[in-house]
């Protein structure tokens, strides 16, 4: 009889069958679908995989492995890079051909139900894909609203002194966001305010109504005017620094060791920077507003030919409380906004720069939007009160 062969003699066996099957990998297109074929023995100092051709569409994106040989973590690695640009944006992602272990590993990194739960692969069409980003746009907003719900149970607890936040890091907040903004909120609205007066004027002086450029410019930069541009400066400098710094956090596990200490994140890291814009917003709006006020003056003085006092008399019978109170409202609301859309981008942030950076433009296209929607509501609102 023949002698088994030994261990050793098993393993190099392994090791040369291996070294037969070259690793190889290739993007196959079907229709809007993708499908990453692997083939071979993927082990350490593998070949790269190559990069999804660029396109506009992607329904679904799918992993074939059946002439995968052997596989180890940097595999795992690059599937990852591969294909969780596509998971976030809401791409059905199919991993079932995989094997058990990797398909468990890439469903823990890229949050999602474990392949075997998916749906199977003949459901898939045009009525899938639109449901999968219905799913995924309801998954977003579901999100937002959990993120709102966590922020007001977190003020909650602050309210009760019970609350992770320390003072500290409420001053902090406040020094970063407030003092340092004013020298650009000042900057934009100079800007701006020369703007509105100098057209302002150039209509009413037709009229021979130079007298009411004092009207226009105190009334429009106080109600309206200061609280937007501080809304997008703040969105601008503020929120995307508040995503940046999360989100960052998030990649470098920061914010998993907080709750492994028992330390509310929301508490710690949210709540001080929504606090602070809450603070300041309305200061840096009033702010605006002289700014603005005092650049109108230099133009009905210096241009038109008002005199001084009588531009301050009518600044100061054309300013009545229900405008200083709008725009007051409106600035803080709009900063808090800001707050909140920066801090929401920053949690939800993926573990990579990439996906920092993303989550960093995120913030503040989403502050812009919803300070515009917003706006509108409000002085919508306000007209129909007569306020």
């Amino acid at each position: 009889m023949r002698d088994a062969p030994s261990g050793d003699a098993v393993s190099d066996t392994m090791e040369v069958n291996d070294e037969t099957h070259a690793p190889d990998a290739r993007w196959l297109s079907q229709g809007d679908d993708w499908v990453l074929e692997l083939s071979g023995a993927w082990r350490e100092h593998s070949a790269p995989l190559p990069e999804l051709p660029a396109t506009e569409v992607v329904g679904a994106v799918r992993v074939h492995a059946g002439g995968l040989r052997s596989w180890d973590a940097p595999l795992a690695s690059a599937l990852w890079h591969q294909i969780e640009p596509f998971a976030r944006r809401g791409a059905d992602v199919d991993l079932q051909a995989l094997p058990e272990g990797l398909q468990q590993i890439l469903a823990l990194a890229l949050d999602t139900p474990p392949p075997a739960a998916a749906a199977p692969a003949a459901t898939r069409g045009r009525v899938a894909r639109l449901g999968a980003r219905v799913t995924a746009w309801w998954a977003l907003r579901r999100k937002t609203l959990t993120f709102f719900g966590e922020v007001l149970l977190s003020l909650g607890r602050w309210l009760r002194g019970r609350s992770d936040m320390r003072a500290s890091d409420l001053a902090w907040q406040i020094e970063q966001t407030g003092p340092r903004s004013l020298p650009i909120v000042a900057l934009v609205c100079f800007l701006v305010g020369l703007i509105v007066a100098y057209m302002g004027a150039a209509q009413l002086q037709r009229f021979g109504a130079q007298n009411y450029i004092a009207d226009l410019v105190t009334v429009g930069v106080v109600r309206e005017v200061a609280a937007l541009l501080v809304g997008i400066v703040l969105a601008g400098r503020v929120g995307a620094a508040f995503a940046a710094q999360i989100g960052s956090m998030r990649a470098n596990e920061e914010v998993d060791a907080l709750a492994t200490m028992g330390v509310n994140p929301v508490d710690f890291l949210v709540l001080p920077r929504v606090l602070a814009l809450l603070i300041v917003g309305p200061m840096l709006t009033a702010f605006g507003a002289l700014v603005g006020m005092a650049v109108g003056w230099l133009v009905a003085v210096g241009i038109y030919g008002v005199t001084p006092l009588e531009y301050v008399y009518a600044s100061a019978q054309a300013i009545t409380l229900p405008h200083v109170v709008v725009g007051l409202i409106k600035g803080t609301t709009y900063s808090v906004l800001v707050a909140l859309a920066g801090c929401l981008q920053g949690m939800a942030a993926g573990r990579s720069a990439q996906a920092v950076g993303d989550a960093t433009t995120a913030s503040v296209v989403q502050a812009i939007v919803w300070i515009v929607v917003v706006a509108s509501a409000l002085t919508v609102v306000f007209q129909r009160l007569d306020f």
